[in-house]
């Protein structure tokens, strides 16, 4: 059978960095009042002139010269983000074509949070029926553009970055797959008035700001996510007490103790960045996933499970052999 293959990750973060000190001087706030409710200390802002493309751009690189491939294999780039370089065309394509890379096709995904998990299944889905043999999953954001910076609700959680992801096709015994196992995917578009951006080209004809309501987001977080990895675990016959590692989506510390709690997962075994990186939404889980990779906690052969859940809402959980 054909697999995905994880050969390679990278991540990519701007280089200003707003402390929640530094947060204190734009809104009223206090450093532990946005450690106390998130676990957030700081988080990363993309310059002027320095866009999704160009994040997204630095962590594919990163991520194929970790692989030991060359962009020249690469025949398919999906790129997650909900803050796209412009509204069309995809930001996929513009990667591409600062990457260099000719060949091959290229397009966005679009599931805020969840569109890293989104993006990982679609290319694995494209491996396996054999319309690409190289993927670059890429989740990049910059969500600083989107917001305001008027409302301390929103504005202290949310930080700009990029991920990737090399997956290759690979031939082999389902026993022995070293790559993606399974993903399990969810929305309901009921719950969209919880997240959201309130402007967009059809309605408001303008960009728009983040708005959400943060009671019921995580109340619906922690019932959802854990039901998704739950689901995932029992369809590919894995136990949660078999699971190496979790690599959530990094929206909010409190969030992350909520799913491993309900599950019963050591506090160790979850890969947390949201206290260096914030919320990253699309970004967040290859960020994560490489910070761990980077310091030696996930290490090849290791069973990892990620899961997020986003505006829409979207969410779900895939299930990976690194």
């Amino acid at each position: 059978m054909t697999y995905s293959r994880i050969a390679g990750i990278g991540s990519h973060l701007p280089d200003k960095v707003l402390t929640n000190k530094g947060m204190e001087a734009i809104v009223e706030t206090s450093d532990e009042w946005i450690r106390e409710r998130t676990g957030i200390t700081k988080r990363h802002i993309a310059a002027d002139g320095e866009y999704t493309s160009d994040l997204g751009v630095e962590a594919a690189r990163k991520a194929v010269k970790h692989s030991g491939m060359a962009l020249d294999d690469v025949d398919l780039i999906i790129v997650a983000t909900a803050t796209p370089d412009l509204t069309f065309p995809a930001t996929a394509t513009i990667v591409q074509h600062k990457l260099g890379i000719k060949k091959g096709f290229a397009f966005d995904v679009h599931a805020v949070c969840s569109g890293f998990l989104y993006a990982l299944a679609t290319a694995d889905s494209y491996i396996r029926t054999g319309q690409a043999k190289c993927a670059l999953v890429i989740g990049a954001e910059t969500f600083s553009r989107i917001l305001d910076w008027t409302d301390r609700t929103t504005c202290v959680l949310f930080g700009d970055g990029a991920g990737a992801m090399l997956l290759t096709a690979e031939e082999g015994d389902p026993e022995e797959f070293k790559g993606v196992l399974k993903t399990h995917l969810q929305s309901d578009g009921e719950f969209c008035d919880l997240l959201y951006v309130d402007g967009g080209p059809s309605r408001t004809k303008t960009v728009g700001h983040l708005r959400m309501q943060g009671n019921q987001v995580f109340r619906h977080a922690v019932t959802k996510i854990s039901g998704a990895m739950t689901t995932l675990c029992e369809q590919t016959g894995v136990e949660i007490a078999d699971i190496d590692w979790v690599v959530p989506h990094q929206a909010n510390q409190r969030i992350l103790l909520g799913v491993a709690k309900k599950l019963g997962i050591s506090v160790d075994q979850v890969v947390s960045t949201v206290a260096d990186h914030g919320n990253t939404s699309a970004a967040s889980i290859p960020l994560a996933f490489d910070a761990a990779v980077q310091d030696g906690r996930i290490k090849r052969g290791d069973t990892v499970l990620m899961e997020a859940l986003g505006g829409g809402f979207t969410w779900g959980a895939a299930l990976a052999r690194y």
